[in-house]
């Protein structure tokens, strides 16, 4: 069967979303994010025109979740089991009807949780798509997708060993072909510094329209991700997607460097989410993102640009993006 992953912005069905459910994860943290992802589900009910299917880990975030959010409009508590929120990654893509899963590793052997592995199957069950299982490692935060076929990735995070040892950039070409009717695979090269993704794209390069790629550009002093911004938009300049159409690249401000523990935490405005009638755009710290939400404006002319903390999320190591997958209509 002939098939591709539809863009982010075709219009979806329903948009899933993962909410903070342990305390020995988030520790000082649990609250602030599970009152961000709270503000994130609203936005997407609300002007995001969504049907949000919000999934809990444990029983003590489903009773969380009820509290804040059990009588708002468009979104729907679904109980479940997960190890963290991040369903980009360990939820299903789905497409042409059916779930498709892939194997999930803990981004290469690092973060090994109880019950991530089940998730894509836990959400095709509660989706109703039959469930098609790949027999190789990806996350969804891996790959972007125009809708006609062509795939954004990076080789450090696809051909890194700690994913499918062996692999190569034809190798991986034709499991994305016969996995997610992939026609044409663009390679980027290195993500962000402190990715603990290995280098997701979803945090680098964004399709936004068709033939159009969004990258950041590097905003302050010492911007810890310059060169890899300009890599990406050099590489991209001279490519052209599944029909042979140049790309157009824009360039969104990023949000500089921020502080962590063991150096820069990679934030992005890239993390962005594409809602059936909103773009959300997570802000950090006090960095109020005006710039990136304006560049976005003009970009999605016929969708509602909003702005949203995700201070409290990013100390997981993501953002939006990085939390939800959409279903398409």
């Amino acid at each position: 069967m002939s098939f591709t992953v539809p863009a982010e912005w075709a219009p979806h069905k329903a948009m899933w979303l993962g909410f903070p459910s342990h305390a020995e994860l988030w520790e000082d943290d649990l609250e602030p994010a599970q009152a961000e992802v709270a503000a994130l589900a609203r936005a997407l009910a609300g002007p995001g025109g969504e049907r949000v299917r919000l999934m809990t880990g444990s029983d003590a975030g489903e009773a969380v979740a009820r509290a804040l959010l059990g009588d708002a409009a468009g979104i729907e508590i679904v109980p479940g089991r997960f190890g963290d929120i991040w369903l980009r990654d360990t939820g299903p893509i789905f497409a042409d009807g059916r779930a498709h899963a892939f194997r999930f590793n803990g981004w290469g052997g690092k973060y090994a949780l109880e019950h991530d592995d089940t998730v894509a199957a836990q959400i095709a069950t509660a989706a109703g798509a039959p469930l098609v299982a790949n027999d190789f490692i990806l996350e969804g935060g891996a790959v972007d997708h125009d809708g006609i076929g062509t795939v954004l990735t990076t080789g450090q995070c696809l051909l890194n060993r700690n994913r499918n040892p062996g692999w190569t950039e034809a190798v991986a070409e034709t499991a994305l072909a016969a996995s997610l009717g992939a026609r044409k695979v663009l390679w980027l090269g290195e993500g962000l510094r402190n990715d603990h993704t290995d280098g997701h794209v979803d945090n680098l390069a964004r399709f936004v329209a068709p033939s159009t790629v969004a990258i950041p550009v590097a905003w302050g002093r010492g911007d810890p991700n310059a060169e890899a911004f300009d890599d990406a938009a050099r590489r991209l300049a001279g490519m052209t997607d599944a029909d042979g159409n140049g790309l157009k690249v824009i360039r969104i401000p990023s949000p500089g460097w921020i502080d962590g523990d063991d150096g820069p935490i990679p934030a992005s405005h890239m993390n962005f989410l594409i809602a059936n009638r909103a773009v959300i755009v997570p802000i950090y710290e006090d960095r109020p993102g005006e710039f990136a939400v304006e560049v976005l404006k003009q970009v999605f002319p016929d969708r509602t640009v909003i702005g949203l903390p995700s201070v409290a999320i990013l100390t997981g190591g993501g953002s939006f993006h990085c939390i939800t997958q959409q279903e398409p209509a």
